[in-house]
């Protein structure tokens, strides 16, 4: 199962604080908008999400159609497929992607130990 880039996304108190501790750390600004209080830093391939007041945990987040750079890779397997897979198992989902649409879409599921896993489609 090919689920696309992986990052960490975390829930943040005070976002220009976060920021400052993880450029310590080498990362730095590749996307988001501060003035809209997310951010996405960068090291290497390592991507974390910084995201004030947009959800209450932190969350592991894969992007199926992107590689680390947020660009489209060819042959990928999308999220409504990754869905279905996941069905199939038994994995319950607390939101799915709509089956009947393509392109952008997103799933999420609950880990056993409550931490959110977002499969996060932009393309």
């Amino acid at each position: 199962m090919q689920l696309g880039a992986f990052s960490i996304s975390l829930a943040v108190q005070d976002l220009a604080a976060s920021r400052a501790f993880y450029e310590k750390f080498g990362f730095t600004a590749f996307g988001g908008d501060a003035s809209q209080n997310w951010l996405i830093l960068k090291n290497g391939d390592h991507v974390i999400g910084l995201f004030q007041g947009m959800f209450d945990r932190n969350m592991l987040t894969f992007n199926p159609g992107w590689d680390s750079n947020a660009r489209p890779v060819d042959g990928f397997t999308d999220v409504r497929e990754l869905q279905r897979r996941l069905k199939e198992q038994g994995v319950e989902l607390m939101a799915e992607a709509d089956e009947t649409t393509t392109g952008p879409a997103y799933l999420m599921a609950i880990d056993p130990d409550g931490n959110p896993v977002l499969i996060d489609q932009h393309v």
